[in-house]
């Protein structure tokens, strides 16, 4: 009985095998990869043996998001990094019509089958690769399949996400963003100010009130693991590190954003000022850094609130506190930076402030 059984299910395993393609083909703009794109992938991939993805450029990005060919091809890579019989490739030049929508859309056959034919001796596709499309794309209907130079096999429909929709505001489609693509559509928003200033406190309440993930201050962690947790051996050689500290952190956390906005406490900026407080020098690397790991947004606080030893800080006189914050004001101007200023001293107020700036410029609502 057990080896009747065996027999049946190696012979229909050989039946499934006998109707899996060789070699298939997606295109697709991805922008964002989201799940539905996924789930068609894998539908696709279920059905080849070798899946063959070309990324194309979108015709209208979305503004508020710089997205690059590369950035697309990674979110998949990483995606598909398990799957070995996934490749993934990316084209500026294929246009055909793709899932994201298909208002208005003229198909051109000889165009589409000669662009078909480039992109086939580019990949040196063998001659029997299929064609994946969802089944309502217009060249998968049968006046129009029938026409292509590749055979066109469909993949079902995945209602419950629309590409473009999703496409046209990732901020409220969030939760259908591939996880691996979030990282590009959270946007960055650091809280600086002086010492003192409620930055840290006010951190963790934006993350906790959006969901956020947040990257520390690196100064004072790295105060606290590389000089014994004092400053009194800090010196010039050390702002390179807590710079480098600092990338690695708003890295990791947009990595793994929970949420369209992740937090940052304190930015190269204030890293900046501390080093020209203290060394009387500015330092080209976390000059650099600040050009470079450019943040989307920044929220700087006023130094008016009480200031508290906490052991640490050393900047606590009115004209100490005014020219760390005059510092900061003259960095940001330098490398043509304009902060959001927050000046009321209540804290409670502040966190009301900065959760009505986020709406507005991250979540676009309308206040």
């Amino acid at each position: 009985m057990e080896g009747q059984r065996k027999t049946a299910l190696t012979k229909t395993t050989k039946i499934i095998r006998m109707f899996m393609y060789a070699t298939g083909l997606m295109i697709g703009y991805f922008e964002p990869l989201h799940l539905g794109h996924m789930r068609s992938i894998l539908a696709a991939a279920g059905q080849a043996k070798a899946l063959h993805i070309v990324i194309t450029a979108h015709p209208a990005p979305h503004p508020d998001f710089h997205i690059t060919l590369q950035d697309k091809a990674r979110w998949l890579q990483m995606a598909c990094a398990d799957l070995p019989f996934i490749h993934v490739h990316t084209s500026h030049e294929i246009e055909l019509p793709l899932h994201d929508s298909f208002h208005d859309i003229t198909i051109d056959i000889p165009a589409s089958n000669a662009k078909l034919q480039r992109l086939n001796d580019a990949l040196d596709l063998p001659p029997e690769t299929i064609l994946f499309m969802a089944e309502n794309h217009p060249l998968a209907q049968s006046t129009m399949s029938h026409r292509l130079r590749m055979p066109v096999v469909t993949t079902p429909l995945q209602p419950e996400f629309d590409s473009f929709a999703i496409a046209g505001n990732p901020v409220a489609h969030w939760s259908a963003i591939h996880p691996e693509a979030r990282g590009d559509y959270t946007k960055t928003v650091a809280i600086v100010g002086g010492e003192s200033s409620g930055k840290t406190t006010l951190v963790h309440k934006l993350a906790n009130y959006y969901g956020a993930s947040y990257a520390l201050e690196m100064g004072r962690l790295y105060v606290g693991t590389d000089l014994g947790g004092s400053e009194v051996g800090l010196q010039y050689s050390d702002y390179s590190p807590i710079a480098l500290d600092h990338a690695q952190a708003i890295r990791k956390a947009t990595s793994v954003a929970t949420a369209p906005v992740t937090i940052v406490d304190t930015d190269f900026v204030t890293t900046q000022a501390f080093c020209e407080e203290y060394e009387n020098r500015t330092h080209p690397f976390v000059a650099t850094c600040i050009d470079e790991f450019r943040l989307d947004y920044t929220i700087m606080l006023d130094n008016n609130t009480p200031w508290v030893d906490d052991g640490m800080r050393s900047l606590g006189t009115d004209d100490a506190r005014g020219r760390f914050e005059q510092r900061l004001v003259d960095i940001f101007a330098r490398h043509h930076i304009q902060p959001h200023l927050i000046d009321e001293p209540d804290y409670d107020a502040r966190y009301q402030q900065a959760i009505h700036f986020i709406d507005q410029y991250v979540f676009n609502k309308k206040l």
